[in-house]
C-alpha cells in the first residue's frame, strides 16, 4: 500500500509559478512510475506528466509541455511538478499517482493522492 500526499497548491496570477510536491509513504517509492493528473470543474481527469522510476525519462501532455517540469527525489520519496507561465486554463485539482507503467492512461495508476487545488486568476 502506498499513501500519497500532495501539497503546494494555491492561488496564483496568470504568468506566475507554483511547485507541487507529492510525498509517498512507501519505501519502494523508486519502484513506481509517478504521474501528475489534473481535473478541472466539469471536466474529466486528464494527464499532465509522468516520470520513470529512475527519473531519466519524462513525458508531458501537449497542453503543459514547455511550461511544466516533473522531477523526483527517490531519497526523499517525493515527486515534484514545477509549473511556470501558468494560465487560467491550468486551474484544476492536481493529483499525483503511482503505478507500474510509463503511461498517460490514468487507469494504469494504482495509487492516488487526495489532490491539491491550483487556481490561476486572469
Amino acid at each position: 500500500q502506498v499513501q500519497l500526499v500532495e501539497s503546494g497548491g494555491g492561488l496564483v496570477q496568470a504568468g506566475g509559478s507554483l511547485r507541487l510536491s507529492c510525498a509517498a509513504s512507501a519505501r519502494t517509492f523508486s519502484s513506481y512510475v509517478m504521474g501528475w493528473f489534473r481535473q478541472a470543474p466539469g471536466k474529466e481527469r486528464e494527464f499532465a506528466a509522468y516520470i520513470s522510476r529512475s527519473g531519466g525519462m519524462t513525458s508531458y501532455a501537449d497542453s503543459v509541455k514547455g511550461r511544466f517540469t516533473i522531477s523526483r527525489d527517490n531519497a526523499k520519496n517525493t515527486v515534484y511538478l514545477q509549473m511556470n507561465s501558468l494560465k487560467p486554463d491550468d486551474t484544476a485539482v492536481y493529483y499525483c499517482a503511482a503505478g507500474p507503467l510509463q503511461t498517460s492512461t490514468s487507469a494504469y495508476y494504482t495509487y492516488w493522492g487526495q489532490g491539491t487545488q491550483v487556481t490561476v486568476s486572469s
